[in-house]
């Protein structure tokens, strides 16, 4: 259903983490390892990354296949940051909403990606979008699960929630209301990796010089990468990973 993947520390290209690994994200739209749902990652793709001294990011999104796009290969090569997400996409219903549903979405200095699928959507979701203020809803950025998902993110951040709460307090309103829903949740402010492990794979290494990466899969063959349990709320820094259980909601 999607490949996503995050990086804080030194300042890297862009093509160190997405491109050069053996297994890196590119090569994942096409042949992934240990992907549950879904064989090929082409319906769009986008990476977002920081510029020192400026907290919102830039992000490049299109609607089809990453392998085919050569700004993007030129971007890989020459853009550097300290942090970034980026994401392969494998639509639930392909075509829909082209460039505009490819993650990472974006609010101020937050990225944001969603890996998996809600179950009865969108009926099954209707009301927790009634809970919303109808300014958001309109400004959904497609007409997806995963921009309403961040849309409901982004209403919990707005009431005052730190990313970790808001995020979790996300998937386990979306698990009750939508049993059997895929929610690996991912999302960055540049400082800080939130993700959620929730009906498919996550990982995460701890490198050295104060780097980590938080992925869907591992990119390389590295020992040291370890894997997030399922129903798990995963938040990092570039030092640290902290992984607390998310409770199953219950009838």
């Amino acid at each position: 259903m999607c490949r996503h993947i995050a990086y804080l520390g030194p300042p890297v290209t862009l093509g160190e983490v997405l491109v050069a690994p053996a297994h890196g994200l590119v090569r994942q739209s096409w042949e992934p390892r240990r992907q549950r749902n879904g064989t090929v990652n082409a319906d769009g793709f986008g990476v977002g990354w920081y510029a020192p001294g400026d907290p919102v990011p830039g992000r490049y999104r299109r609607g089809g296949p990453v392998w085919g796009d050569e700004t993007f290969a030129d971007l890989s090569r020459v853009v550097r940051s300290p942090a970034l997400l980026a994401a392969v996409r494998d639509a639930t219903f392909a075509g829909a909403d082209g460039e505009a549903a490819a993650a990472p979405f974006a609010e101020g200095p937050l990225l944001f990606s969603h890996n998996g699928a809600v179950s009865g959507w969108p009926g099954s979701l209707a009301p927790l979008a009634a809970g919303l203020p109808p300014e958001r809803l309109l400004s959904l950025a497609a007409r997806s699960d995963s921009a309403l998902i961040w849309a409901l993110v982004l209403h919990r951040t707005a009431l005052g929630e730190e990313i970790a709460q808001a995020v979790a307090g996300t998937v386990l309103g979306i698990g009750a209301a939508a049993p059997g829903s895929r929610l690996n949740l991912l999302l960055t402010d540049g400082s800080t990796v939130v993700a959620t492990a929730w009906g498919d794979s996550l990982w995460y290494l701890r490198g050295p010089g104060r780097r980590t990466v938080v992925a869907s899969e591992p990119y390389d063959d590295d020992p040291n990468w370890c894997e997030v349990p399922d129903r798990t709320l995963l938040t990092a820094t570039r030092t640290d990973v902290l992984l607390t259980p998310l409770k199953e909601p219950t009838a």
